[in-house]
């Protein structure tokens, strides 16, 4: 199965205007993810999209191919969506790459890559990885002071999700059986089932957590998880001007995820 990766560029972006070219230790964010996208084996193409010639101009500055789509997208979903007829994309499945994840390995987008040549008995496929003691401790920390922090997912023997949600999920009331899985924002779709969803109107449970993933599991959607590890890296993306300094600081101690 052909596998595109779409990285959905906002410039407009309402918590930071123009951070598709902010500057991360000497690179902008924006060819810092298409780097990582390019060097995933078994990816076919990488597309950037965007509603503003600003970023279509900066891509070509660094030899990556981006198309324009609408600016009434409200969010990367609806982007990748219009993407596959702006571009002409023909591969079977494509992956929603945000243009903000700087510090995502490309062994985490490969996971996903691999899950559709192994099994595409789904419609949608996205990464989860397992929590430590120290990492769970850390979750249920934070989540003290800021409680829709953090993701969880539990998945059948088939790993197929069987529910997402901002409350730490299973309660663990006894060891030894399951463990705690938390979810990494990504997405890979058919190219049918992107379609599919996003012509649904947004669905009660979606509403009520706020996690777009639960309106493809209240339409029968399958979405599969991938089981994926870090290596010791740092998951991190850039939201605020204050993460810039925390995403420099971790490149310069764990180097650089792929070569210039």
């Amino acid at each position: 199965m052909s596998v595109a990766i779409v990285i959905p560029a906002r410039y407009g972006s309402q918590r930071l205007k123009g951070k598709p070219m902010l500057g991360i230790a000497g690179m902008s964010l924006l060819e810092r993810v298409w780097r990582i996208a390019k060097a995933c084996h078994g990816a076919s193409r990488v597309v950037i999209a965007t509603e503003d010639e600003r970023v279509v101009a900066h891509a070509a500055s660094f030899g990556a191919e981006a198309v324009m789509t609408s600016d009434a997208c409200t969010n990367g979903t609806e982007r990748v969506a219009e993407t596959l007829d702006a571009a002409g994309i023909t591969e079977n499945a494509v992956i929603n790459f945000q243009g903000d994840a700087v510090l995502t390995p490309p062994w985490i987008l490969e996971g996903m890559i691999e899950e559709f040549a192994a099994s595409p008995d789904f419609d949608i496929v996205t990464p989860a990885v397992r929590l430590t003691e120290e990492a769970l401790a850390e979750l249920k920390a934070h989540k003290q002071t800021a409680p829709s922090s953090g993701t969880t997912v539990t998945f059948d023997l088939h790993r197929n999700a069987l529910y997402f949600s901002k409350q730490i999920i299973p309660y663990v009331r006894k060891t030894g059986f399951a463990e705690v899985y938390r979810h990494i924002g990504m997405y890979g779709y058919t190219t049918a089932s992107l379609r599919r969803y996003v012509a649904l109107p947004p669905s009660p449970l979606e509403q009520t957590e706020g996690l777009e993933q639960l309106r493809a599991l209240e339409n029968g959607l399958k979405v599969r998880i991938v089981l994926v590890d870090y290596r010791g890296r740092s998951h991190g993306s850039v939201d605020t001007p204050e993460d810039i300094a925390v995403v420099e600081a971790l490149i310069a101690r764990e180097g650089e995820l792929v070569g210039a």
